[in-house]
């Protein structure tokens, strides 16, 4: 039987600071061949190469990925600081509208890290630039030594309230994750509902109230060992579902807040 697509929202790189390429982490391809059971596809996130429309005709789902770039504070009514970091416009170019569609239209999208904070800045929210900075917070970010193993381990815990969309999924009101990033929720955007939270209070996974399809996101990388893992795999599981029922060669499933 055919898979339905899922488009990954790829990066823009300098190989050996001078070759210019779009390039997406192997894990994320893994998670969503392996685990979604869908085909991967990778999208250069460049508006000069590709169009909002053209891609959710030619993509069943999108898995809004992370990456070293923050969505740009202009996005959402701010200036940059130094603080804010790196930036790639053409990527913001192409995501933000994009969620905006496929929330629209209930085309299913899964965001992780930058996706997750995409996700927040599509719907009208804004970001805080470094959270550690923040009183009261832990370090978020990736520790900057070690193997692979040790920067993806897991580092804290995640609270979801009972009887909401994300204690169901997992069958559990609190799980462990890893921690990657910089960057967190400031205000929440139009819709966003922030279901899972740090022990600090940093917003960890969200979804879009009264969305017609699947828009779950989550500030944590799942994509790391998600075959194995006993919340990456429900999470990509539960959106592959949803792309084949989008792609109708399944039951779409629905994943409100009870």
């Amino acid at each position: 039987m055919k898979r339905p697509i899922v488009g990954i929202i790829g990066n823009s790189y300098l190989i050996n600071d001078q070759y210019p390429a779009h390039a997406g982490g192997s894990m994320n391809s893994e998670a969503i061949a392996e685990v979604s059971d869908c085909m991967p596809l990778l999208v250069p996130a460049d508006p000069r190469l590709v169009s909002v429309a053209e891609l959710m005709e030619t993509c069943d789902g999108f898995l809004f990925t992370g990456g070293r770039p923050n969505v740009h504070p202009e996005e959402y009514g701010e200036a940059a600081t130094e603080a804010h970091g790196a930036f790639d416009r053409a990527r913001d170019a192409i995501t933000l509208p994009l969620i905006r569609a496929c929330v629209e239209r209930g085309q299913p999208f899964l965001g992780i890290c930058r996706g997750f904070q995409e996700v927040n800045v599509a719907m009208g929210g804004t970001l805080y630039p470094e959270i550690r900075d923040l009183p009261g917070r832990m370090n978020h970010r990736m520790p900057p030594d070690g193997t692979l193993e040790e920067k993806f381990a897991l580092r804290h815990a995640v609270r979801f309230p009972g009887g909401g969309v994300f204690e169901r999924l997992f069958g559990a009101d609190c799980v462990m994750t890893n921690t990657l990033h910089g960057q967190g929720i400031k205000t929440p955007g139009n819709g966003i509902v922030i279901e899972g939270t740090a022990e600090d209070g940093t917003a960890e996974a969200i979804y879009i109230k009264d969305a017609p399809g699947f828009t779950l996101s989550v500030q944590w990388h799942p994509e790391w060992n998600a075959a194995n893992d006993p919340v990456s795999r429900p999470l990509f599981s539960a959106f592959g579902d949803a792309v084949r029922g989008w792609a109708g060669t399944g039951t779409k499933p629905v994943l409100k807040s009870a």
